[in-house]
């Protein structure tokens, strides 16, 4: 987390080799992504993409996704959430430490 605002949030990611943030659908949150280093594929609502640096993504509310790394290095991105959702603060570690989050995971669904 960078920062957070009262209707959009900062979000720094970084996934492994091999690894995804898992298939997620936001019902009432616009999200902007934009790859800094690695290389990646996007799938939006079923349709694959690469997602390289500099590459820019821009989910609606309700568009199915996930990110995917399929390079040898961690994939980076940051991530613009509208309105926020994560609590204010939270940094996890892993993407098992987020899951484990369970009052993060109430604020997001309250969003939603």
């Amino acid at each position: 987390m960078i920062s957070t605002a009262d209707r959009m949030q900062l979000v720094v990611m970084s996934i492994p080799p091999g690894g995804d943030i898992g298939e997620e659908q936001h019902q009432h949150v616009e999200q902007i992504l934009v790859a800094v280093e690695g290389e990646g594929k996007v799938v939006v609502n079923g349709v694959a993409s690469p997602f390289r640096p500099g590459d820019v993504v821009f989910l609606r509310p309700g568009a199915k996704h996930n990110f995917i790394n399929t390079g040898k290095t961690e994939l980076k991105l940051f991530t613009i959430y509208s309105p926020p959702n994560h609590l204010r603060g939270r940094v996890h570690a892993t993407k098992a430490d987020a899951q484990a989050d369970k009052a993060d995971e109430a604020f997001g669904a309250a969003v939603e």
